[in-house]
């Protein structure tokens, strides 16, 4: 063992919420992280510009066990107070959609944003660090890693879990965090892929693949409206993204194509007009041609519009409003964007975000039970959980 030092806070994990809590943290505080560079998924997230948050940004668009656990840290660190501090760094912004804000320049303006912050707040970084154990002796934290070629062991007061969850394993993603909690007696919910393109065994969208549409798409009872996209693989797209987060393996999923029309009265009052027309082609003029092609191949759409009686067309209408099907499953950890499920809100404060039963250890961001939509809300918890522990742990030093 080369060396033994001791700090007042260590941050497992340099992604948002880790660096949000060094920030916030004071004393003597160090993050270590097994990567090359810190804040990797802000860097890639986005397109590269980063969805850092989303304008509204509230308890009802995240998903857990116990859904008003997060109301705490979202409603003292909100939406609002990340937007002051991107405004004090000069950091341009502009809203996309549904109040999804993204960086004008590039995703590295945030990283250096806090990595600034954390300079002025004290704190030290060590990447490219391994995490060998843990251990408590009843008071302080004992952690052994690798780093430089060398194993050592620091000494410290609290301990944060911030090493997210499982997805995107090619980063580095691990159960880490999970296996710490469980290590110190905290319960583990059970954890899956979320935000993640729906996969079909039988390639049924393979010949459709890159045709995009506005839908509305349901599971278990929750529907979103956005893009759908067809892919070789399946179904992905913005609103599969966001149904995956409530779909349960077996379950079907429905797809409203018209979700903004009512395509009964459109085509008849077509057919009263222009009854000689194909159905295809007038269906081709509502909806892509080539997702048209493939769903002649799933219901009848022969014959002209003068051919379909008002009972003919209701039914066509109703099947294109909610067709149904089952995915086989989903691409899993390797193309999710989070990850559900994670440490279990009942062994920690919704406050200060510290284990109740372990005193000085704390869980923050992705790691925690709490996962949003898509749309720069899982940054949002990643800044409001991380603000939360930190000014805990500091207001404990005080």
């Amino acid at each position: 063992m080369a060396e033994h030092t001791t700090w007042d806070t260590v941050i497992l994990g340099a992604g948002a919420a880790g660096m949000m809590c060094a920030t916030q943290s004071g004393g003597s505080t160090l993050l270590l992280d097994h990567a090359k560079a810190p804040g990797e998924k802000i860097r890639i997230s986005g397109g590269g510009r980063c969805n850092f948050t989303n304008l509204y940004a509230s308890p009802e668009n995240f998903l857990s066990a116990n859904p008003h656990f997060c109301k705490s840290a979202l409603s003292r660190y909100t939406q609002w107070d990340f937007i002051d501090l991107m405004a004090r760094h000069d950091i341009a912004y502009h809203e996309k959609t549904l109040g999804q804000l993204f960086c004008d320049n590039s995703a590295k303006d945030i990283i250096a944003m806090l990595q600034s912050e954390m300079a002025q707040a004290g704190a030290t970084l060590w990447l490219d660090t391994t995490i060998d154990s843990v251990d408590h002796d009843g008071t302080d934290f004992s952690v052994t890693l690798t780093r430089l070629g060398r194993q050592q062991r620091l000494t410290t007061r609290n301990l944060v879990l911030a090493t997210g969850g499982k997805s995107i394993p090619k980063m580095g993603a691990t159960g880490l965090a999970y296996d710490i909690a469980r290590q110190f007696g905290l319960a583990v919910t059970d954890t899956r892929a979320g935000l993640v393109p729906f996969t079909f065994s039988d390639a049924r969208f393979k010949p459709i693949s890159g045709v995009a549409h506005p839908v509305r798409a349901t599971a278990d009872g929750k529907a979103f409206e956005e893009a759908m996209l067809f892919t070789h693989r399946g179904l992905s797209g913005p609103v599969m993204l966001q149904i995956s987060s409530y779909w349960r393996e077996s379950q079907p999923i429905s797809i409203n194509l018209f979700p903004d029309s009512d395509p009964f009265e459109t085509l008849r009052a077509r057919r009263q007009a222009q009854g000689r027309r194909n159905l295809t082609t007038e269906l081709a003029s509502l909806l892509p041609a080539r997702l048209v092609d493939h769903l002649t191949e799933q219901m009848d759409l022969s014959g002209n519009l003068a051919d379909q009686s008002d009972s003919a067309l209701r039914h066509l209408c109703d099947a294109l409003q909610n067709w149904q099907m089952v995915p086989t499953g989903t691409e899993g950890y390797r193309t999710a964007e989070v990850t559900l499920g994670g440490i279990d809100t009942d062994m920690l404060s919704s406050k200060t975000m510290e284990a109740k039963a372990v005193k000085g250890l704390y869980a923050i961001g992705e790691a925690v039970d709490v996962t949003g939509w898509l749309g720069g809300f899982n940054f949002q918890w990643a800044w409001s959980s991380g603000w939360a522990a930190g000014q805990a742990i500091a207001q404990s030093r005080a």
